[in-house]
């Protein structure tokens, strides 16, 4: 049985400016350093076997802080993986969330993304961005999938380790409630530095016990 940590990583700036952030990347805040000292402090005494992050900055730095609250910490090793990115935004990467969700869910009746969340699929949504991007850049769900699908293979094949730091990105996190949580509503949120916890059995089969908490 592996146990899975799924850490949100901290505030960023664009968090901060309640704008699109998916790929596109920026640096913690002072508040987000903090949040991952927070998240590491709560997780200190798990003995991790390895640290997985998205390679995207902002996750790899908070996995980096988290790691070296850790009981295991001196010989933890971290890998950052573009398998476990964040949504692809596409052309509405940096742009105002607000707008950017009105501008998805609009042709679909929805003014909000709160909205969206309550009453359609994750996948339907992951559907509908890529089909508001006017380049038709942004991933798509069978696109998305196939790539976070990769992760989740990676960590079956991590033979003897059965705790296991991942630290990735909040509308990833949501897919993964949406895929494998029973019922785990979408609204609100993971909040930043929040932590998710998932099993997978020696079958590959996968719960969410818990989900979006600010310590164990």
């Amino acid at each position: 049985m592996k146990r899975i940590y799924i850490v949100r990583h901290g505030q960023t700036y664009i968090n901060r400016y309640n704008k699109m952030q998916g790929w596109c990347d920026t640096p913690l805040t002072k508040a987000g350093i903090a949040g991952a000292d927070e998240a590491g402090e709560a997780l200190k005494d798990v003995p991790f076997d390895i640290a997985l992050s998205s390679d995207l900055k902002r996750a790899s730095d908070t996995c980096d802080i988290i790691i070296k609250h850790n009981v295991n910490r001196d010989e933890l090793q971290h890998i950052a993986s573009p398998f476990f990115r964040e949504q692809f935004y596409g052309f509405f990467e940096g742009m105002d969330s607000e707008m950017a969700w009105r501008m998805i869910g609009g042709a679909h009746g929805y003014a909000t993304r709160q909205e969206m969340f309550q009453h359609e699929r994750i996948d339907t949504i992951k559907d509908w961005i890529k089909e508001a991007d006017p380049y038709h850049d942004a991933e798509n769900s069978e696109e998305y999938w196939k790539r976070l699908d990769k992760g989740f293979k990676l960590i079956r094949e991590l033979d003897g380790a059965e705790n296991i730091l991942l630290v990735t990105h909040g509308f990833t996190i949501r897919s993964l409630w949406y895929r494998y949580g029973d019922d785990i509503p979408l609204v609100p949120g993971p909040k930043n530095a929040s932590i998710t916890t998932m099993t997978m059995s020696d079958k590959g089969e996968i719960k969410i016990p818990s989900w979006n908490k600010m310590h164990l």
